[in-house]
């Protein structure tokens, strides 16, 4: 009897074999926009991976973006940040910092957690019964945080050079600050878990181009804390834990390793694929994040397929541990998509085939 879609993705998790590569597509708002009809014309004709798609359902002259992702908007997040957006579909930058002196610091209020999440409001109750359905569905039920709940939320509320120049000098408001956030996101994280979920993210960035954004001694002593405070909960409840950085992080992956994630969704390109099977194959399940700065934009389909094939045979395995993320955002063309989407098709079952 074959595998459910939960059943794949928890044993891919645990390396403990399943019958496919769990694939994630996240197509971003600003390819929707971009792309429309050609879009959908693409995804029409790969019903194995968008059984459920249909053409004309989405309103591209009536579309609500994200309001930190709407052209010259600003919009004030929960924590008091202010997000600047210059392309709809993609989020912008936070260009106001509540917390740029830490004069502020005595009057700064933390957003309520049992009614607000960073970006809006929250219903729990709500949540509880989406939760409960898909129990009963027996479909994967995942929760996570923020994109960028702590390292990232503290240069939102900082400013970069300040909080790195805090890191540096061991400013001792950073940790208090710190101590909140970590309190605010465990309501979050223990609200879930008696939700019964299987797996919760964390997800934020915390590598530059061709370095992390900082060494193993900086996140040894500011964030790993933090971020075992949060991940233990998870591992005692028997979540897998889900862990997102873009960039360059190979001079703290064992830092990362050692703080409890049994998922690592890290870059392909600027890690290097044959850094990451050293690395990490075998000793965490790498959900690989098919490179969106080069090859899939800009690539010929022939290039997109042999990167495809280049990381299913390094880093996959009969016993699973590997599942791969494709982020598509502009300028990418149809016809990447569509190769991006046929060696998908083709791979996805490589290891048991």
């Amino acid at each position: 009897m074959p595998l459910s879609e939960r059943e794949n993705y928890l044993r891919t998790a645990s390396l403990t074999g399943g019958e496919w590569i769990p694939i994630r597509f996240v197509i971003s708002d600003a390819t929707w926009d971009h792309l429309r009809e050609d879009l959908e014309d693409v995804l029409i004709h790969h019903p194995q991976l968008f059984p459920d798609f249909e053409k004309g359902r989405r309103d591209y002259e009536n579309y609500e973006f994200r309001p930190q992702a709407r052209a010259g908007e600003d919009f004030v997040d929960n924590y008091g940040c202010v997000w600047h957006g210059e392309v709809n579909g993609i989020v912008g930058i936070v260009e106001g910092h509540p917390l740029e002196s830490w004069d502020a610091f005595e009057d700064f209020q933390m957003p309520d957690p049992e009614t607000q999440l960073p970006m809006g409001p929250v219903d729990w109750d709500a949540t509880r019964e989406r939760m409960r359905r898909l129990k009963e569905q027996g479909a994967l039920r995942s929760a996570g945080t923020e994109h960028g709940f702590l390292f990232l939320r503290l240069y939102y509320l900082r400013g970069f050079e300040n909080l790195m120049m805090d890191m540096a000098t061991g400013e001792p408001r950073l940790q208090q600050l710190i101590d909140m956030i970590v309190e605010y996101t465990e309501y979050q994280v223990h609200q879930y878990l008696d939700m019964d979920i299987d797996v919760f993210g964390f997800a934020e960035d915390l590598g530059a181009q061709d370095a992390s954004v900082m060494g193993p001694r900086m996140f040894e002593r500011w964030i790993a804390p933090a971020y075992r405070r949060l991940i233990t909960p998870c591992r005692e409840r028997g979540v897998q834990v889900h862990n997102h950085s873009d960039g360059y992080v190979m001079d703290i992956v064992d830092q990362l390793m050692d703080v409890g994630m049994t998922i690592f969704n890290i870059q392909d390109l600027v890690n290097g694929i044959d850094d990451i099977a050293r690395e990490l194959k075998g000793r965490v399940c790498i959900d690989i994040d098919v490179d969106r700065q080069s090859v899939v934009p800009y690539g010929t389909p022939q290039e997109i397929h042999e990167l495809i094939e280049y990381e299913v045979r390094t880093l996959g395995s009969p016993q699973g541990g590997l599942m791969m993320t494709i982020g598509i955002y502009p300028p990418t063309p149809p016809e990447n998509i569509d190769a991006a989407l046929t060696a998908m098709e083709k791979f996805q079952r490589y290891w048991w085939q």
